[in-house]
């Protein structure tokens, strides 16, 4: 998540022209523009100046809570000169560029695209377009040596992107957390964003993660996986691995995982695992016990009922009966010599080792620059995967 104070507001379409956004809520908005695409107007110039965003294909903002908990319906006055000012932040692909557009260009549009399922606005506060959506980077208000950086890419296959991920520092009661996420979603992105957004606030909310962190995120997972299996006909069938770190006052480190996606961290250059790979082969007895199995059939690697490559994942409903959603928890001290932690989704470690990752970034002080790196050394590597990177640097 971007670090800086954005918030968001919606209209729901339905063929209404004169829809309005609803009152802008307080909360926070992902910094991901991703996965929902539109077709510009071809035959109508939007915004000023004239022809700013025709003919191009935008992916839309999808990653906020979905239009059932919308608590407002659309306003019938005037706009309110908050949301005059808002505006929408859309990354095109066809020019690699970021576009605003007001809400009066976009109620223009929505007079044409009735194809999306919700609209978006944002408010932007002084600070915000420092990074585009798919990188960015901050610090610690109290841990001012400590930064972080993250960098996304869309890998090769047909479908839209499916890895989310949080980072960003912020207060709690009196203590500082850095939150740090990666989320790589599998037959849709849907579980993925709905991590993004929930996952965190339900392990912050647990009675004794202050006393009993470990008890407390594993129950905070579980208890997520339970919604999402709840809300299963809106969110689809995928699912999602997830690596969750969450740094206390600089001090202590809490990682949690389900899945394959890995957080490692360096210490006098060397590198160490903080999670664990949720690898079927490796977890086939307890598959077997909960009456499911394990296959090379399709494929080349042994997937959870011949389908999924995890043992452990968020979501998959068809699969729940076979697969936990129970992470691994490791608790850390920060000490003088921890130098950084990686977390990143697969398509990093499906060509690197751990120490190779670590080799590669040692020497880059900037942590946006590193994570970028990292996924530009694996693609060179000929990873496919969407890639997602998270770079902490301690000192």
């Amino acid at each position: 998540m971007v670090s800086q104070s954005v918030w968001w507001s919606a209209t729901q379409p339905g063929g209404r022209y004169g829809s309005r956004p609803l009152d802008l809520v307080v909360g926070r908005l992902p910094g991901r523009v991703t996965d929902h695409q539109a077709d510009w107007p071809t035959t109508r110039s939007i915004g000023r100046p004239p022809g700013r965003v025709a003919n191009h294909q935008a992916e839309w903002p999808t990653t906020w809570p979905t239009t059932n908990l919308f608590k407002r319906k659309p306003t019938q006055g005037p706009m309110s000169a908050e949301q005059e000012k808002t505006i929408m932040i859309l990354f095109c692909k066809l020019c690699s560029q970021v576009h605003s557009l007001t809400c009066y260009e976009l109620l223009i549009l929505v007079c044409f695209i009735h194809r999306c399922d919700r609209y978006a606005y944002l408010e932007v506060k002084a600070g915000f377009g420092t990074s585009t959506p798919e990188t960015g980077k901050g610090k610690g208000k109290i841990s001012k040596h400590i930064t972080h950086g993250f960098h996304l890419m869309k890998g090769k296959s047909a479908h839209p992107m499916e890895d989310y991920l949080v980072s960003e520092f912020k207060q709690e009661k009196d203590r500082e957390l850095g939150l740090f996420a990666i989320f790589d979603g599998h037959l849709g992105h849907d579980v993925a964003s709905y991590l993004q957004n929930h996952l965190f606030h339900n392990i912050l909310k647990q009675h004794d993660f202050w006393n009993e962190t470990e008890h407390a995120v594993k129950r905070a997972y579980i208890e997520t996986d339970e919604k999402i299996l709840e809300q299963a006909l809106e969110l689809g069938r995928g699912g999602s691995t997830a690596v969750t770190a969450i740094l206390i006052d600089g001090q202590k480190l809490v990682v949690g995982n389900v899945g394959d996606s890995r957080a490692v961290i360096c210490e006098h250059g060397k590198a160490r695992q903080l999670s664990v790979d949720h690898e079927p082969s490796k977890e086939k007895k307890s598959i077997e016990r909960r009456g499911g199995f394990v296959s090379n059939i399709p494929g080349d690697v042994p997937r959870v009922d011949g389908q999924l490559a995890v043992a452990r994942a968020f979501g998959d409903r068809s699969l729940k009966m076979h697969l936990s959603s129970e992470p691994d928890v490791f608790i850390e001290e920060v000490l003088h010599h921890t130098e950084f932690l990686i977390l990143a989704s697969d398509g990093i470690w499906k060509v690197m080792s751990n120490q190779e990752a670590v080799d590669s970034i040692r020497q880059i002080k900037d942590a946006q620059a590193a994570a970028k790196h990292l996924i530009e050394e694996a693609v060179s590597k000929k990873s496919k995967d969407d890639i997602s990177c998270i770079v902490v640097r301690f000192q």
